[in-house]
């Protein structure tokens, strides 16, 4: 568009010659149509690691913006990824190795860290929490992303629980990590998560994202919003492939929960879930899901993850793990399909159809 300036100091008169256009509706209406070649929408990135599909939704008006940030994060959960799998050899398979010989491993300040933070929350929530629980996973198959659907042997998963192994077993030491109990093997596939959406956050806000949604296998976070209206997301209902409520994000909030509708196998007409009580050794079977939100904190991915499982393995019992991390708004879908939910919580709710809640404090 060439603006002229032959009618500088006049005023505009349309082209049929009858109605003057004020000089103020001119420049109106050239910012509506510079707002129109650029309305913000959403851009979406998915890919598949941590052994699930992960969904990085970026709101704004640059592509290209969004499509670098987007991709910084897609790379971050590739390298968190790699460096801590349980099972590929890793900095984490390193580290379960050095254990198992009974020797000390120097280890990466972050893996430190990590552990550190993994072993205070499973102490918060007496070590039904438990990433010292590798070797327990494998024998049940749940280590792989194919599974084979078959019981662990009786002898072996005796000899495991009788060695106890739990987070409480490790001395750390700056860098320098060991356990008193060979039986540890490391696996934190339960917390992984949550600490890569804090990580997600903070490289989207590094690179000059406001407003997105992350999203890694059902533990989603928000940041901003989405337009003029807050990010809306789904709780899935554990027994239909449909959602069980709605509910807004707002900025900083995270949503994660545990279920047993994910990674599971059927055998003679039962459900094996992979949430397993360290206690018994079998898959938990007191809950079909629970859903917890974190309010913004530090590191609310992360607490929207691992502290969702005690209150989980807790069965009828979970409010008060919940109460341990500061958490008022979850739901509970128990195993008989009742479903609780805290007074917090259900204030946010959306519920597609009718539907029986009991409101807890």
């Amino acid at each position: 568009m060439r603006i002229g300036t032959e009618n500088r100091g006049r005023i505009p008169v349309s082209r049929a010659g009858l109605v003057p256009v004020p000089q103020f509706l001119v420049a109106l209406l050239v910012v509506f149509l510079l707002s129109a070649c650029s309305r913000a929408e959403v851009f979406r990135h998915e890919a598949f690691v941590f052994g699930t599909r992960v969904d990085v939704a970026v709101f704004g008006d640059s592509q290209a913006a969004a499509d670098a940030a987007a991709g910084a994060v897609l790379r971050e959960f590739d390298r968190l990824h790699r460096a801590y799998h349980a099972w590929e050899p890793s900095e984490l398979t390193a580290l379960n190795a050095a254990i198992a010989r009974g020797e000390t491993a120097t280890v990466s300040d972050e893996l430190a860290s990590m552990l550190k933070d993994a072993q205070r929350i499973a102490a918060t929530g007496d070590q039904l929490f438990n990433p010292a629980l590798g070797g327990l996973i494998a024998l049940w198959g749940f280590h792989t992303d194919n599974f084979v659907p078959q019981r662990p042997d009786p002898a072996k998963l005796q000899a495991l629980l009788d060695a106890r192994p739990s987070m409480a077993d490790l001395v750390i030491d700056g860098n320098r990590v060991s356990s008193r109990n060979p039986a540890v093997q490391l696996d934190l596939g339960g917390y992984a998560k949550g600490y890569a959406l804090d990580r997600a956050a903070a490289i989207l806000r590094e690179n000059g994202v406001a407003n997105a949604l992350i999203n890694i296998g059902g533990n989603v976070m928000a940041l901003g919003k989405k337009g003029d209206q807050p990010w809306r997301i789904g709780i899935q209902h554990p027994r239909t492939p449909a959602p069980l409520a709605t509910l807004p994000l707002y900025d900083g909030e995270a949503v994660g929960t545990s279920g047993d509708y994910q990674r599971y196998f059927e055998l003679d007409g039962e459900r094996y879930a992979h949430l397993l009580d360290p206690r018994t050794g079998q898959p938990a079977r007191g809950t079909q899901s629970l859903t917890v939100l974190i309010t913004p904190r530090p590191h609310a991915g992360t607490l929207s993850d691992a502290p969702s499982k005690p209150p989980y393995l807790a069965a009828d019992h979970w409010r008060e793990h919940t109460r341990r991390f500061g958490i008022e708004h979850a739901l509970r879908v128990a195993a008989d399909g009742r479903v609780e939910v805290t007074r917090a919580l259900r204030a946010r709710l959306q519920f597609p159809a009718p539907l029986e809640v009991t409101v807890v404090d």
